[in-house]
């Protein structure tokens, strides 16, 4: 299979976890905190079909992937009655934050794989080395390695994703999770006019600073993550 063709399906298929990870995490706290209305939906789950927007899930990072540009999109978002909180505002920035959260403790999690990986498999090292260079589009080498470097490959573009999930939801932009935080500390004069703004704003934003913003963010972010790789 054609090289390119294994890393578009690498990229969206770690995006689909991510996802599905993501839409979990707010509906199971939405739950632990009191409003069913996402277990009841069936949302309570990792199954994928649950949680997938045909467009913001397939369409728009398959589109993304092949005009080279960030891999982004979105998925259903998780259905909340906010009224069932005991805390309003305590529990829904607990449930809003557990979404970008999910995504960071993915990221953990494949990192402790790939240096699980790194140390314990024959080869590991080479494995997760390459991993990380055909990644970031360097020229490397893919002949003769391991059959554990697909994983290895997988599990670097989990990091990879849900690092760029996490910072982007965080982006204090409707319908970002960012935005549902910072709505709670805005007087209501600003929060009339901010909720107007909608998601042209955030693309407008995204257009002027969103290069910016992941060069401040997230790449401190990832390279914490690659040292780790590197050192540990």
């Amino acid at each position: 299979m054609n090289q390119e063709v294994v890393l578009i399906l690498m990229q969206v298929l770690a995006l689909i976890m991510a996802f599905s990870v993501h839409e979990c995490a707010h509906a199971w706290t939405a739950w632990r905190l009191g409003d069913p209305t996402a277990r009841m939906l069936g949302r309570v789950t990792l199954n994928p079909m649950k949680h997938l927007d045909p467009f913001g899930s397939v369409l728009m990072p398959l589109v993304a992937l092949v005009y080279h540009w960030p891999l982004l999109g979105w998925a259903k978002p998780t259905p909340v009655t906010p009224r069932n909180f005991k805390n309003y505002r305590r529990d829904d920035i607990l449930v809003t934050i557990a979404g970008p959260i999910s995504n960071l403790l993915l990221a953990t999690l494949a990192l402790i794989l790939l240096l699980i990986i790194k140390h314990v498999v024959p080869g590991g090292a080479v494995s997760v080395f390459t991993a990380m260079a055909l990644a970031m589009h360097m020229p490397v080498s893919t002949e003769n390695l391991p059959a554990l470097f697909p994983l290895a490959l997988l599990l670097y573009f989990i990091i990879l994703i849900n690092l760029l999930l996490f910072v982007f939801n965080l982006v204090p932009f409707p319908p970002l999770d960012g935005s549902r935080i910072l709505r709670h500390f805005l007087p209501y004069s600003a929060l009339q006019v901010y909720d107007r703004m909608g998601v042209f704003a955030l693309w407008i934003f995204m257009l002027v600073a969103g290069g910016f913003i992941f060069r401040i963010f997230l790449g401190p972010l990832l390279s914490i993550f690659d040292n780790l790789l590197a050192v540990l």
